[in-house]
């Protein structure tokens, strides 16, 4: 069985405050996630590019090698589109990123056709099989790929040909209220991971809808670039050391927790 799966259980919430290189991923563990996920637009930015497949495939590996060294619970990584145009190409590249330590991977579908990334499901899965939980993510929503009234048809279409073709569970990033949430679970026989985003209903409410899988996607990322601006920007203004001296909240320190 692949690790992540029971981790989908239908009693779980599976929360993943997303990581973006080992130091993130150790922390990550620390604060008690049961799984590391990568963000691809994370490690992207930790390495100076934009999110969408600008970061070089090596860096992504030789990241999800580093992250593998440094925690114990399963990892699974964002690979956009697999870097990869073909369903051949895709499945060879997953097999790098699960020799990189991954058990698990997201692919999307973007603006690409929805039978592009069955096929990439199905190339990936005859391959590889429960050796990759693979989560399938549509972004109906996400990127308004169509009018917004037929969101929820499109997207349960979506989820059934990603099913069909051999995904473990459904990404669907901008869905947000609570009756498109009840619908959706009622909908698609398969785990559905959500987005963190305004609007969203918490983590109990989640569980209570059978909601089974949240991603902080880019947004831990994305606030910890921020702060680290923001101190970097303070202490060239005026040279203040205060804000370097408060006291962590990390058990034992941040030293003690990264690993040799």
């Amino acid at each position: 069985m692949n690790p992540l799966a029971p981790l989908h259980a239908a009693s779980e919430l599976l929360i993943l405050p997303n990581a973006w290189d080992a130091g993130s991923a150790r922390l990550v563990e620390v604060a008690g996630a049961k799984a590391i996920a990568t963000s691809s637009a994370a490690v992207a930015w930790a390495q100076g590019y934009p999110d969408g497949e600008a970061l070089p495939f090596d860096a992504l590996l030789a990241t999800l090698r580093a992250m593998a060294r440094v925690v114990g619970v399963p990892l699974t990584a964002d690979i956009e589109q697999a870097y990869g145009a073909t369903p051949a190409a895709a499945a060879q590249n997953v097999g790098a990123v699960l020799e990189a330590g991954a058990c698990g991977i997201n692919i999307e579908d973007g603006s690409e056709a929805p039978e592009l990334l069955c096929a990439k499901i199905a190339a990936i899965k005859a391959r590889f099989g429960a050796r990759v939980w693979l989560n399938a993510r549509t972004d109906v929503f996400l990127k308004s790929l169509v009018p917004a009234a037929q969101g929820f048809e499109e997207t349960v279409r979506r989820a059934m040909l990603y099913q069909g073709a051999g995904a473990d569970s459904i990404f669907v990033p901008g869905a947000v209220e609570d009756d498109l949430l009840v619908r959706l679970v009622a909908a698609i026989d398969a785990p559905i991971n959500l987005l963190a985003w305004p609007g969203l209903p918490d983590a109990a409410r989640l569980k209570a809808i059978g909601i089974r899988r949240l991603s902080a996607g880019g947004g831990v990322a994305k606030a910890s670039f921020d702060h680290a601006f923001v101190l970097a920007r303070d202490f060239l203004r005026d040279g203040r050391s205060e804000p370097f001296t408060r006291p962590l909240n990390i058990p034992e320190g941040l030293n003690a927790q990264m690993k040799r």
